[in-house]
């Protein structure tokens, strides 16, 4: 009996430990190159920055045939590429260890809900903060948005949103988007 108890309890131990070592997706999958997104939209204004999966900071600033993210905020891989061609590095990179601490909250946040759009009526353009997953199986980037700002309000609930979205914000005030 206690034999039996003891190899149950290893099997489950064994069974924990193996699907505990699930792969990072971020940092280990090659073709996530963008993880995070800044993104400003006024009327005649258009710029922003893109972190990549190196800690990179590529800026645009009113680029010729953007590729915006779908309604849902999906894009395809070939549509990213194009717009990593109209991006310019920054000068800026973001250390190892930091990008991943930010990194590892993408899948939280990718979980949680936002809320609903509110029109503030400021006619102050809109910046969005957008972070990114990426889907070998579809070739698509799934864009999570993490807080919107400006004419209309939106938040994603999660508890690290906050602390993404001032992070990222703390990035733009400190880079060029000439």
């Amino acid at each position: 009996m206690k034999q039996s108890i003891k190899n149950i309890l290893l099997s489950v131990i064994v069974i924990l430990l193996i699907s505990g070592c699930k792969k990072n997706d971020i940092q280990d999958d090659t073709q996530q190159r963008i993880l995070f997104q800044y993104d400003y939209t006024g009327d005649t204004q258009h710029y922003g920055f893109i972190v990549d999966n190196k800690g990179n900071i590529y800026t645009y600033n009113n680029p010729e045939y953007w590729n915006f993210p779908d309604k849902d905020f999906e894009i395809s891989l070939n549509q990213a590429e194009k717009i990593s061609d109209k991006c310019v590095f920054s000068g800026k990179k973001i250390q190892p260890d930091e990008l991943m601490k930010y990194a590892k909250f993408i899948e939280f946040i990718a979980l949680s809900k936002v809320t609903a759009p509110r029109n503030t009526g400021s006619n102050e353009g809109i910046t969005q903060y957008i972070c990114y997953h990426f889907s070998e199986s579809t070739q698509t980037y799934s864009g999570h948005l993490i807080k919107t700002e400006g004419d209309v309000t939106r938040e994603n609930l999660n508890f690290h949103s906050k602390k993404v979205s001032s992070w990222m914000k703390e990035i733009g005030e400190v880079i060029s988007f000439e």
